[in-house]
């Protein structure tokens, strides 16, 4: 299919998945709960919490929103213990099942292990395949169950030495919170792809993708996790190792752009702040003649504001959204299924009729969802349509955690901006360069030797080998 005639519904570049856990609170199971709804705009096709109460774990999980799954008390009380981990899943390997939520949790020869994971091993493929071949059994189709396995065939006498020991043969991002024998470890993978933050609440440790999820519950943040780093977490306090070669840091850049809650800190940056910067470099790099700036609700908002101080134009809301719009919408008919961005989005005709506008959205994908965006404002009586992108095009998919589109459905990779202009029907269009955005993130430029974050989904550039991939493409 072309990939100017694909539908709306996936043109968007989708979260990867949230993970909390915390060791040492009466409350554990409803912190956690609170920890993953805080975390809910990382993943929404499942939710699962595992809690530990010194002898025995309890699991319960679904698909579905949060709220969906964990909304009766007696749910939470059945998840006894003073120790949890959860996950909220959106599916970047493996079907949406409820095999495949997390946490995992197996029993192994040293008692239970739960694993909730964040981001995407990219030779899990390759390992599964020789694990199948040698008598293997996996219930679920997710990378994480690699993990598992490797852990549970590891030849090393501690549970650290067997987790180390798998880690060692994973490739690609990961962020993890495991629990074993009465302790909780988080470890972020050597380039550090995803978040991972330490907070405590009293005497009770927290780990958590974004301290928005900290937030919540009212626990102070620590620090990040750094890359490499392994933490465990144990009645006798935490214990930080490092069991890894040290690698370039490559946190992944679209963070700041997209994925986080912009009321989060990561890596010491405020991810509003950085959005706002964002919008000021896109407005001194794409200057436009116009007379107010409209965000695409809600990610655009901070990049619009930015770009509006930056440029000296006003700011005002000329799209609303509607904030209850369900996931399970049916859409019977091509008729009704034209309706799909008018369900999220209204124009406010009273702000842009017979204006020049600015339109700034945080990145264009397949392109489909801009251009009736672009659509409504010229229907509500805009003048002129300008947008510009908090983003540079993106070219390329992400095997790190990221839910993409194939290459080729990606409209960038294959147009140039003038004719992804022409294509969504816009006065002009601009993205902002990939210097601009790392100086709007704190950073001289971007270094194509030793680049700071990963920026693989514009440049093409991965920091860690596809195996899979490349297997996959001999395969064919």
């Amino acid at each position: 299919m072309n990939s100017f005639q694909m539908d709306i519904s996936d043109d968007r570049m989708h979260e990867e998945c949230g993970v909390f856990g915390i060791f040492g609170h009466e409350d554990a199971s409803t912190l956690t709960a609170l920890g993953l709804h805080a975390l809910q705009h990382r993943g929404q096709e499942s939710s699962g919490i595992v809690s530990y109460n010194g002898s025995e774990f309890f699991v319960h999980r679904g698909l579905g929103l949060v709220d969906d799954i964990f909304n009766d008390p007696a749910v939470i009380n059945r998840l006894a213990g003073n120790c949890a981990i959860g996950h909220n899943r959106y599916a970047t390997t493996g079907e949406t099942l409820l095999r495949n939520v997390q946490p995992l949790y197996a029993e192994l020869a040293f008692g239970g292990l739960a694993v909730a994971h964040n981001g995407n091993l990219t030779n899990a493929v390759k390992i599964r395949n020789e694990l199948t071949e040698h008598g293997a059994i996996f219930q679920c189709t997710s990378d994480t169950e690699v993990i598992i396995h490797l852990v549970a065939l590891s030849k090393k006498k501690t549970v650290l030495d067997r987790l180390i020991d798998s880690l060692h043969q994973i490739e690609g991002a990961y962020s993890l919170i495991c629990f074993a024998e009465g302790r909780m470890i988080g470890v972020r993978d050597p380039n550090g792809f995803r978040p991972l933050v330490l907070g405590k609440l009293g005497k009770a440790y927290i780990l958590a993708s974004e301290t928005c999820a900290l937030d919540i519950i009212g626990a102070e943040f620590v620090r990040d996790i750094a890359p490499g780093e392994m933490v465990v977490i144990s009645n006798e306090g935490i214990q930080s190792h490092h069991p890894f070669d040290a690698s370039p840091s490559r946190f992944c850049i679209f963070e700041y752009i997209y994925f986080a809650r912009p009321d989060s800190i990561m890596e010491g940056k405020s991810v509003y702040e950085m959005r706002k910067k964002i919008g000021a470099v896109l407005a001194q790099e794409s200057p436009c003649e116009a007379d107010l700036v409209v965000p695409v609700p809600d990610s655009g908002v901070p990049a619009a504001i930015g770009y509006a101080q930056e440029s000296g134009l006003p700011f005002e809301l000329g799209i609303i959204r509607n904030h209850y719009v369900g996931r399970t919408f049916i859409e019977p008919t091509q008729k009704i299924r034209n309706f799909g961005v008018k369900r999220k989005h209204n124009a406010n005709r009273g702000m842009v009729e017979g204006k020049r506008i600015v339109l700034v959205d945080d990145s264009i994908v397949r392109g489909t969802t801009s251009r009736k965006i672009v659509e409504m404002m010229r229907q509500a009586g805009a003048r002129e349509v300008h947008m510009r992108i908090s983003a540079p095009p993106i070219t390329h998919g992400c095997y790190y955690g990221i839910d993409t589109p194939s290459r080729e459905d990606l409209l960038a990779s294959s147009h140039s901006v003038e004719e992804i202009a022409k294509f969504i029907g816009v006065e002009s269009l601009a993205f902002i360069s990939d210097d601009g955005l790392y100086r709007a993130v704190g950073e001289q430029g971007r270094n194509a030797k030793s680049p700071q974050y990963c920026d693989a989904c514009f440049t093409g550039d991965y920091p860690v080998s596809l195996v899979d991939q490349i297997m996959l493409k001999k395969a064919c």
